[in-house]
């Protein structure tokens, strides 16, 4: 039976197109309601009551970044009584300690090479709280990475969302160095979009939204409920989020609490971050997913939060690594002699090329509404925030061969090097 190789190729490169399309078209609905609806949606006004804090900070040899970080907290328009400062020096070598000290942070210093990674320093960080300073009664955490800075008004502003019932809440994550290159704005275009095109969306919508990373607070009571901080797989903030969906818990965003972070600039640590990351969501889904799948279709709350959180931490990833793994098949189909070599070649590219082409318009497009909508917020020069448009698609292209690499080597969580040393008067 003769078999038509251009329509086949064809056909196959279609449908994963229309299963991607299937699976994140609400998303685009997201996007609309985020431009039309929540981008009016009313500040926050409670003022009371005004809640007590500590602030976590998990510093590995981060000496050059974090005394600027707690110069701004110790500068937040929030009375200084109700805050406290706590930095877990965690396995450091360098001054990261007495830095922390000298700003007026309580420190404690952590060494353990056997359990090593954010999530077990955060953990034995409030062990110690919870032996040592319940006293305090902090209503809440809030937990950063050294290298954040914060905005004057950013912890008020998030005690206002705190205060209207969320026991989680993130915050609108900017970056301190959009503008070194293409990876450092890639990210930041990405952490933009996140923010105000999924999960403020989310929370027009009501549904959860989910943290990221760092910049976020948690209710003293779920700290406490959990025992400490017991999320240690290679994406702990995605693991905590989807564990409290699960549980019924909805994530909180605050649009007006902004922060700034340091991205990667090298192609060598993009690498090494995101390839922990995509890991991370694999043993997310391998843990999680099938409580997630279960209450997309028979769970009793944040039913649409669990399918949201399932196409979050998987899809993208397996449709792509699908999709190539066809095409490559096909390749070897040709070269095998099992097809007519140079039609399916020039099929297989052709559909490849096409493929390629909306994808990449896809992602412009994303970009491009981000970078519009978000204009004024983006520390950059214009001319670069028109060319990192154009650069965002292929920063998020290499997510495929990371998510390929992935599936199959084993991933062990690295530091990375924070030197890019601001205040916030610098950002600014």
């Amino acid at each position: 039976m003769d078999i038509d190789i251009t329509a086949l190729v064809h056909n196959v490169n279609f449908f994963t197109f229309l299963l991607f399309a299937a699976f994140y078209s609400y998303q685009i609905f997201y996007m609309f309601v985020a431009l039309f609806k929540g981008k009016r949606q009313k500040n926050i006004q409670n003022q009371s009551p005004l809640n007590k804090y500590a602030v976590i900070i998990a510093a590995r040899n981060e000496e050059l970044v974090i005394g600027h970080l707690i110069d701004s907290i110790k500068k937040q328009k929030y009375p200084k009584d109700l805050v406290d400062v706590f930095v877990v020096a965690d396995n450091c070598t360098d001054n990261t300690a007495q830095v922390s000290r000298d700003a007026g942070a309580i420190v404690i210093e952590r060494f353990n090479l056997d359990l090593i990674g954010k999530g077990y320093a955060l953990d034995y960080l409030f062990h110690i709280i919870d032996r040592e300073y319940a006293s305090k009664q902090y209503q809440g955490y809030f937990v950063f990475d050294a290298d954040n800075l914060l905005d004057e008004n950013y912890l008020a502003e998030m005690n206002k969302t705190f205060n209207s019932g969320y026991r989680v809440v993130t915050s609108y994550r900017n970056s301190k160095n959009y503008d070194q290159n293409w990876i450092s704005a890639g990210y930041g275009l990405w952490f933009l979009h996140e923010a105000e095109y999924l999960n403020l969306p989310r929370m027009t919508l009501n549904t959860s939204c989910a943290i990221s990373g760092t910049g976020f607070l948690v209710h003293s009571d779920l700290i406490r409920k959990n025992g400490g901080w017991i999320h240690h797989l290679l994406t702990e903030d995605i693991e905590f989020s989807v564990s409290q969906i699960i549980k019924g818990e909805k994530i909180g965003y605050c649009r007006n609490a902004v922060f700034y972070d340091e991205q990667p600039v090298t192609f060598e640590q993009s690498w090494n971050q995101r390839l922990r990351w995509a890991k991370g969501f694999y043993q997310v889904f391998s843990k999680y997913g099938k409580d997630l799948v279960r209450h997309i279709f028979k769970g009793k709350r944040n039913r649409f939060s669990c399918f949201d959180m399932t196409m979050t931490i998987m899809p993208a990833m397996l449709i792509s690594c699908f999709t190539i793994s066809i095409n490559l098949l096909f390749y070897l189909a040709g070269i095998a002699g099992i097809f007519d070599s140079k039609e399916i070649i020039q099929a297989t590219s052709a559909a490849m090329f096409k493929a390629f082409g909306w994808y990449y318009g896809i992602l412009y497009i994303l970009g491009l509404i981000t970078t519009i909508s978000e204009w004024k917020k983006i520390h950059c020069s214009s001319w670069k925030k028109i060319w990192y448009t154009v650069t965002f698609p292929l920063f998020m292209f290499t997510y495929i061969p990371i998510a390929l690499v992935a599936l199959f080597r084993d991933v062990e969580w690295k530091p990375i090097a924070h030197t890019v040393v601001k205040s916030m008067d610098d950002v600014r």
